[in-house]
This record gives structure tokens, sequence and C-alpha cells, in this order.
């Protein structure tokens, strides 16, 4: 029997209510059915994030890997789209797949060292920029979700989120986090995005320093990759130096990475009121120190 993490079921039934339920009741047969198929066997307690079971397992040769169990939606059907383009190259490799149910079996990396261990948090930045720009090279697939669409969407509905904001200056804020984004939303890029690289999705593996896992892959613009990183560690003083070096590192037009940028303050912001929640302040601050720079 597979323990499943009682912080997995609870984030599960909070994010996806009834299918939530459904996925943690179903996990157990669904987990002993992939080990059984892949013959894989159990080598190690259970892992998670907030949405996928992560099982250590062994092949039959003894290669170790991970079983990833997740419930199959828009995010998570991209993933090993991503993954078999990338082939391993700057991000986990994916090793098997079944597309009915997006189970993924995955090589192994050393969940003990992650780039968030690292104290120097500006050489947790130049990690990250490297990585984007190796992985954002590669074009995105046919088929991909694209930027555009969901940046369209989130202007749509721009005016009903700033109805619900009741502090004026952060209403004028996240109105300029719009207006910067309808400056880049006809031109929103073809490049292959992981779209969720913050220093927890970047492992270390015996192959390669560091290399990038659990992607949300977008087709777009470079510059709507920045903001994970401007926010881990969060340093308002540091905002515009992470910003400078990354736009360097990747070498991307700064006001197009600057209006892309905002663009995230704006989705961040859109969750947060569709959620209930107040808007962040420290988010809004990193916002405030783009804007006030100006480009």
């Amino acid at each position: 029997m597979i323990d499943i993490p009682r912080e997995l079921a609870a984030s599960q039934v909070k994010f996806n209510k009834e299918a939530g339920r459904a996925f943690i009741a179903g996990l157990p047969e669904q987990s002993a059915r992939f080990l059984d198929h892949w013959d894989l066997r159990p080598d190690g307690p259970p892992m998670h994030g907030v949405s996928a079971l992560v099982l250590p397992v062994a092949r039959a040769d003894g290669t170790p890997a991970v079983l990833k169990l997740q419930i199959l939606d828009e995010e998570s059907e991209g993933e090993p789209v991503a993954l078999r383009a990338w082939n391993g190259d700057g991000a986990v490799r994916l090793l098997d797949h079944d597309e009915p149910t997006g189970t993924m079996l995955l090589e192994r990396l050393d969940e003990t060292r992650m780039l968030s261990h690292v104290p120097d948090a500006h050489e947790a930045v130049v990690t990250i920029a490297g990585l984007l720009a190796h992985l954002t090279s590669f074009p995105a697939p046919p088929g991909m979700r694209r930027l555009g669409d969901i940046a369209g969407g989130m202007l749509d509905r721009t005016p009903w989120a700033l109805a619900r904001i009741p502090d004026p200056e952060s209403r004028r804020l996240v109105a300029d986090c719009a207006a910067a984004l309808r400056e880049v939303v006809d031109e929103p890029g073809d490049r292959l995005l992981h779209w969720d690289l913050h220093d927890e999705n970047v492992l270390a593996s015996d192959r390669a320093p560091w290399l990038a896992i659990d992607p949300k892959p977008l087709a777009g613009d470079p510059g709507f990759e920045l903001w994970p990183a401007l926010d881990n560690r969060y340093d308002p003083d540091d905002i515009l130096w992470r910003f400078d070096a990354m736009t360097d590192i990747l070498t991307l037009d700064r006001p197009r990475a600057h209006a892309w940028t905002l663009a995230r303050l704006l989705q961040n912001t859109l969750w947060d009121i569709e959620d209930g929640r107040p808007v962040d302040d420290a988010q809004l601050e990193i916002a405030r120190r783009l804007r006030g720079r100006g480009l």
C-alpha cells in the first residue's frame, strides 16, 4: 500500500474539489498498476508537491527512477511534450509516459541537492538564468498552450479585478501592469517556456550540475520566465540586479522583458482575487520597483 501524504490530499481537495478527492482515492490502485506495468519496485518514501505524488522506484535493471502521478489537466498534459523536446538537455529526462492518465516515469535526480539550498542568492539567480537561456532556445512544439491566448484572457479579466482592489495605489500599479502587457500582447513569442522555474524546481544530478523539473510549459516570449527568480528569497533591494542579470544572460530585449514581467504580476493578482486572497504585498513591491525603473 502507498502512504498518501496528508498535505497532498489537502491541496487536492482545496484546488480540485471532487476531482481532487477522486484522484487521491484512486492513487493506491493507480500506483500499483504502473508499478506492475513498467516493472518497477518502490525504492524510498513517497514525495509530493502541491499536485503530484512522486514515488522513488527502481527499474527491473536496478536503474533508479521516479514515478510521477498527477491529475491530467491543461498544465500537466504539456509536461511530457516539453520534456521530450528538451530530451534531458537542461531538464529531467522522461523515460516513459502514459498519455490517458498523464503518469510519467522520470529519471531520478537528487532531491537532497536543490538550488534553494545554495546560500548565495545571486548564484542561484545566475543558475536559473543560464538554464532558461538554454531551455527557451527550443521552439515550442506544435499544439502547446500559447502565451498569447493566456495573456488575452488576463486582459479580459482585468476590469473585473481592478474593481476588487480597494487600495488606490495598488489598483493603479496593477492597471499599469495591464497597460504594459497591452504593448506586447500582439507579439507573444514562440519559444518553449518552462513557466515555473523557481529554485525548488532545480535539482542536481550526477550527469549535470543542475536540471529543471516540473515545467508548466507554454509557447511564448522568454521575458515571461523571469518572475519566479525575482520572487525567490524575496529581497526588494535586489530586484533590479536580478532583472538586469537575467536579461543579460538570456540576451533579452529589456523593454519587452520588462513588460512581460509586469504581466506576471497581473496574472498573480488575478489568481489572488479569484481565490479570495488579498494581493500579495511583496509581489506588488517587485512590480513597483520595476515600474519605477522605467524602460
